[in-house]
């Protein structure tokens, strides 16, 4: 590593260390620290300070925190809770934004406002559910009734625009990409069913004994098992973090119930603690920060793709889940599932290195992403009042017909969620 190298390295550290204590600091505006992370990093980039600079080796970190992101989101997923209606609602209201996300798209690129009305659709139907984990996990809502509707419209809306980019933005065509996608999908299933199967006895007592030994070998094993998806999808030419994301739901099925908070909290502190806050804040640092005053038109596209993110995304919860939760719930469910970035950073990289974006369009959907992690987690929370929600763990839910009443979700409306 070179020195130029080693410093930028230092002085990224120490934007990971700052960053959650001023987020500690300002506790009453509940920034999350993730989003000081990315202002720090435009700020120590070469946009401004230049304190900082972008090499191989911090791109390098940079693509493996946002692999172990993914692969943490696929892991914090738990299907007993998912299962029924809200991976069901999930999965329509995610299609229902991928139709107007796509109509968007073709009406502004028919106006000339973007090159690609696939690449725009796509980006704005993202949900960034890798982001919102630890704020959920933090806020003790990731177990409750709605936190399960949460995860699955977050899984669906980061899963499936990951799906899309693999088979519509391919360089082989649709078919093939289709194809390949087909025979990795066969693949990861084999994975997943040999690793739920029941483990020998020796083989769990050695991965207990050896969680708490300085082999560390389960993590071994899960970073192992991120490397093997990651490189089988790019031998199949797929979107890397597919693998990334299969990795982490095997993942979930491999480890048995009464280890997986120990070596969850283990993987945790390599993601979170080291490679994901390098992710955000080398996301940053590439962001073209000048542009916004350089040009002022980039500021009215970044401004219109944040109302479009809140449309697109938020909008249909207002709709898919009229049935099952009150207004204030649907409209904080749609904050929370308008909430993008770490997709739209992918499909950013995509357009620039294709030249199917425009790169004014490129910092106003990266600008809008990061107002999206600022302003619509505040405002979800805020009307949920999280801490209320998740003491109670219950959720006032309306009929069609009849007035609001209180009712416990896992009974009534998630009888085989297993809660």
């Amino acid at each position: 590593m070179s020195s130029s190298a080693a410093i930028s390295l230092t002085i990224i550290a120490l934007v990971a260390v700052l960053a959650p204590i001023i987020s500690e600091l300002l506790w009453k505006f509940r920034l999350p620290s993730v989003l000081i992370e990315i202002i720090l990093g435009i700020i120590i980039g070469p946009s401004l300070l230049h304190l900082a600079k972008l090499n191989p080796f911090t791109n390098g970190l940079s693509g493996l925190g946002l692999c172990f992101l993914f692969f943490l989101a696929g892991f914090e997923i738990n299907f007993s809770r998912l299962k029924g209606p809200p991976i069901i609602r999930g999965t329509i209201g995610w299609g229902i934004s991928l139709a107007l996300g796509l109509s968007v798209g073709l009406v502004l690129m028919l106006s000339g406002f973007v090159i690609s009305s696939l690449l725009i659709g796509l980006a704005l139907t993202t949900t960034a559910i890798g982001t919102l984990m630890p704020i959920l996990k933090d806020r003790g809502i990731l177990s409750t009734p709605f936190g399960s509707l949460l995860t699955a419209a977050g899984a669906v809306g980061e899963f499936g625009p990951i799906l899309a980019v693999t088979i519509l933005l391919g360089t082989r065509g649709a078919g093939i990409e289709t194809g390949l996608l087909i025979l990795f999908v066969i693949l990861a299933v084999l994975v997943a069913l040999l690793a739920s199967r029941p483990h020998p006895p020796r083989l769990i007592e050695a991965f207990q004994k050896h969680l708490n030994s300085s082999t560390q070998l389960p993590v071994r094993v899960m970073i192992l098992l991120i490397a093997g998806m990651v490189a089988v999808a790019s031998r199949f030419g797929l979107e890397l973090l597919l693998g990334a994301f299969s990795a982490g739901l095997i993942a979930r099925l491999a480890v048995k119930p009464d280890q997986s908070e120990q070596l969850l909290s283990k993987l945790e502190a390599v993601g979170f603690g080291f490679l994901i806050p390098i992710f955000f804040i080398v996301s940053g640092m590439k962001f073209n920060a000048p542009a916004l005053w350089q040009d002022p038109a980039t500021i009215w596209h970044a401004l219109i793709f944040f109302g479009l993110l809140l449309l697109i995304r938020g909008v249909p919860a207002l709709v898919v889940y009229r049935d099952l939760l009150s207004l204030k719930q649907r409209t904080a469910l749609g904050f929370l599932q308008a909430t993008a970035l770490p997709m739209i950073v992918v499909i950013v990289q995509i357009g620039i290195s294709t030249h199917t974006m425009k790169p004014m369009n490129g910092t106003a959907l990266m600008t809008a992403g990061i107002l999206s992690v600022l302003i619509f987690p505040l405002l979800g929370f805020g009307i949920l009042n999280a801490t209320e929600s998740s003491a109670h763990q219950k959720m006032p839910y309306r009929h069609n017909s009849g007035p609001e009443r209180e009712v416990i979700f896992d009974d009534e409306l998630f009888p085989d969620s297993g809660a």
